[in-house]
């Protein structure tokens, strides 16, 4: 009985080591692959596993016999599901020539910088041939320097809290870059020749030439007998210098409690009939040089102040601000 039992044992594990050998030739894709290796050589429930556990029924005298052979099948269908695999995976590689390293590679696709950023950078430029330089000041700005040292009294309608950003009673987001002429005349004397540029905040409604935070750029000159002439022709030589020789713009009187007297300067919108507001200027009030310490009857200045949206608009053709604030890679990759 010994010896039928030894043989039957035997011709089982034949069986299994065909049928598993067969199962894995035939697997072509790593899920077929898969499929035979859990079947034949999984951990719970494979024919292995089940073909291992009979050991334990056999005879001591066959027990031998078949854990030899019983090693043979298990190891030569390991190779076949490792063979399967590779073969798996090869077929997956694409055929095709080979990569040539020699050749050039593909050139980057670089970003290019916003409209708005182009346009300060370029107004930069323009007034540094000029002769002004650059100045920056903090957005949270105090009271101090976004009203009181620019002669806007404490009843002033500029001041309403309906018309600014109020961080705190004695802070907010600045509502013009005219502060930053306090923090230069403060810290140095006369002669004075700067521009700022930055962000300022109005809670103005957003339509096609407003927006609630917007750019400006700020100018200042003061030194010993400069004049409203002397505003003009800066004005005026800017105005050709970055939107063409053939641009009009107007002057128009206006108030500002931080100049007197006070121009509108106009730009005519895109050779039609229409005037657009380009900013205000004027010659520095006195009592704006006092506030700093300077003496009015010894210098005199003139001080601007020009929207760069409205500036980009113009220099563009675009009409409505809020294009240049949608984020659209359409729009945003003409410039």
């Amino acid at each position: 009985m010994s010896t039928e039992l030894s043989a039957s044992a035997l011709a089982e594990l034949d069986e299994l080591n065909a049928a598993g050998l067969e199962a894995f030739q035939n697997a072509h894709s790593p899920e077929e692959v898969e499929s035979a290796r859990v079947k034949f050589l999984g951990m719970k429930q494979g024919r292995i596993k089940a073909a291992q556990e009979r050991i334990k029924s056999l005879d001591p005298s066959v027990k031998r016999l078949y854990g030899q052979r019983f090693n043979e099948v298990k190891t030569a269908l390991e190779a076949a599901c490792e063979a399967a695999r590779l073969r798996g995976i090869q077929a997956s590689v694409p055929t095709g020539p080979a990569l040539d390293l020699s050749l050039p590679g593909a050139p980057f696709r670089l970003g290019h910088r916003h409209p708005l950023t182009q346009t300060a950078s370029e107004l930069i430029e323009i007034f540094g041939r000029f002769g002004f330089t650059v100045e920056r000041g903090p957005e949270v700005e105090d009271i101090h320097h976004n009203f009181e040292a620019l002669n806007i009294p404490a009843e002033h309608p500029a001041r309403d809290p309906l018309d600014n950003f109020y961080l705190t009673p004695q802070a907010m987001l600045r509502s013009q870059t005219s502060t930053i002429q306090i923090r230069v005349m403060e810290r140095q004397p006369p002669p004075i020749r700067v521009i700022a540029i930055g962000r300022v905040y109005r809670p103005d409604t957003v339509d096609a030439t407003h927006s609630f935070m917007f750019h400006q750029i700020e100018g200042l000159m003061v030194d010993r007998g400069v004049t409203m002439a002397d505003l003009k022709t800066v004005l005026r030589l800017f105005a050709t210098s970055y939107l063409g020789k053939d641009v009009s713009i107007r002057f128009r009187p206006s108030f500002f409690p931080f100049t007197e007297p006070s121009v509108e300067v106009d730009m005519l919108w895109h050779g039609g009939d229409r005037w657009v507001e380009m900013g205000g200027a004027g010659m520095v009030d006195p009592n704006v040089f006092r506030a700093v310490g300077y003496d009015p009857e010894e210098y005199t200045g003139f001080a601007f102040g020009l929207g760069i949206e409205r500036l980009c608009m113009r220099r563009h053709g675009i009409d409505d601000i809020r294009l240049l604030y949608q984020n659209d890679s359409r729009f945003l990759g003409q410039f």
